[in-house]
């Protein structure tokens, strides 16, 4: 009997190495059709599992608190399961440069818990070659099996949207890799199992790793152009989002928007596959590019919140600055790469400690990561400047009369970097109103 039809019939378990943004979902779908073991280093994350709260908030309290997925911390229960699933983030350096020990330690992990028989695959975004060359070694190492013989892997890149409740798991088209035929079809049906949209046939594990990491290098570069687009049109007094909203009747124009690139995917892909193309002899130019683009953004912003203080004859120095929101994107509390920190660190260069909001983020991470703590909507006032940064559902909906509480005298400036407030009502009411 195949590896698929044992865990079927609940002979054998799937394990998920690595229970974030991405995995606890994952394990979560697999829990409903077979049996799940979920395993995480963050025994702190373990126990809010185990209780029924849900951290990510990707699936929430209800469903946790009802899954049947073993949650645990203890490495050795992964010899219970036969198909292994690892989906730890894939960061990089200070430098650009990938950092693989997430994936490693992983590897190291699984390797040393790993049995025959068993298949692994990855969903970490990496750089074409790594599952083979930099991950097959260390399991092969630290399980003294032999790939290909006593164990197999494949490739099936993540496409969850953190925050995003109609582009799932189960609805978006996944990617499935294998080192050969069976283990392909054998990955390609575990999935099936609980992904609705079904699943693509890569022919090489290599070309379902560049798939994903193209993916958002593509995001990346469009939003990128549209940056560049924002900053040539405030020079010229012209307002960006009425251009794009103009160029968009057009049937085959690319909506996409400017705004500030942070996260675990789209700020973060492209640096994978520039530099694996910087091992073998080219350098890439449109990509990194648009990349010095979108790591400029937040200073950007920063820098034209100064600018419209100055034009308002407000002392800049001390300015009393509120940012509505932290997050790396709306209606999720995940801050790791967020770069609102790159509008905080600009306006700290001018002598601003501005005050921040933010209702749906993670206050203990913001902390650990960067030293913020937020404060209560309803502590702001007297201040000279407001950025609205994150589209969080409690900001997309507030009024003029609440956003008027918050200010002091003199002229209201209202930096709208998602453009989500009307800047025809704004300016009429005396507003001193800035959008990307």
């Amino acid at each position: 009997m195949e590896l698929y039809e044992k865990l079927v019939n609940k002979e054998e378990k799937l394990s998920l190495v690595g229970l974030g943004y991405v995995g606890m979902p994952i394990a979560v779908a697999f829990a409903k059709k077979i049996d799940v073991i979920g395993f995480d280093l963050n025994a702190h994350k373990i126990d809010l599992y185990k209780s029924g709260v849900d951290p990510t908030n990707e699936v929430g309290n209800d469903v946790i608190s009802k899954t049947s997925v073993d949650f645990t911390s203890d490495e050795t229960r992964l010899k219970e399961a036969k198909f292994h699933i690892v989906a730890v983030p894939t960061p990089v350096n200070d430098d650009h440069t990938p950092d693989l020990t997430p994936v490693e330690g992983a590897s190291r992990i699984l390797g040393r818990n790993l049995t025959k028989g068993s298949i692994v695959v990855f969903e970490s975004t990496v750089y074409p070659g790594v599952t083979e060359d930099v991950c097959v070694p260390i399991l092969e190492k630290e399980s003294g099996l032999k790939c290909g013989v006593d164990f197999k892997i494949g490739y099936s890149p993540e496409r969850i949207n953190p925050g995003d409740k109609v582009h799932r798991l189960e609805t978006i088209t996944k990617i499935v890799s294998g080192m050969d035929e069976e283990t392909l079809d054998c990955v390609a049906k575990v999935y099936e199992l609980v992904v609705e949209a079904g699943v693509h046939r890569a022919e090489s594990i290599k070309v379902a790793e560049a798939a994903k990491v193209i993916e958002n290098s593509q995001r990346d570069i469009n939003i990128a152009f549209m940056n560049e687009l924002s900053i040539i049109f405030n020079k010229m007094g012209i307002d960006t989002k009425s251009v794009l909203e103009a160029a968009g009747t057009k049937w085959n124009f690319l909506n996409f928007r400017p705004g500030l690139v942070g996260g675990h995917c789209i700020g973060v892909d492209p640096y994978y596959l520039t530099y694996k193309a910087e091992m073998l002899g080219y350098h890439s130019q449109i990509i990194l590019s648009g990349r010095r683009i979108n790591d400029d953004m937040g200073k950007y912003c920063a820098e034209n919140c100064v600018k419209n203080i100055i034009a308002a004859n407000k002392p800049v120095k001390g300015a009393n600055v509120a940012i509505l929101g932290f997050t790396f994107k709306e209606n999720c509390p995940d801050t790791r790469n967020t770069k609102i920190i790159d509008i905080v660190n600009e306006l700290h260069e001018y002598g601003i400690d501005p005050v921040i909001v933010d209702p749906q983020a993670d206050a203990d991470e913001a902390k650990r990561l960067y030293g913020i703590e937020f404060v209560d909507f309803e502590e702001i006032k007297d201040m000279d400047a407001v950025i609205v940064a994150v589209a969080h559902e409690e900001f997309s909906g507030i009024t003029m009369n609440r956003i008027d509480k918050l200010f002091g005298p003199g002229e209201k400036i209202l930096l709208d970097l998602k453009g989500i407030l009307n800047r025809k009502e704004y300016e009429a009411a005396g507003y001193r109103y800035w959008r990307l």
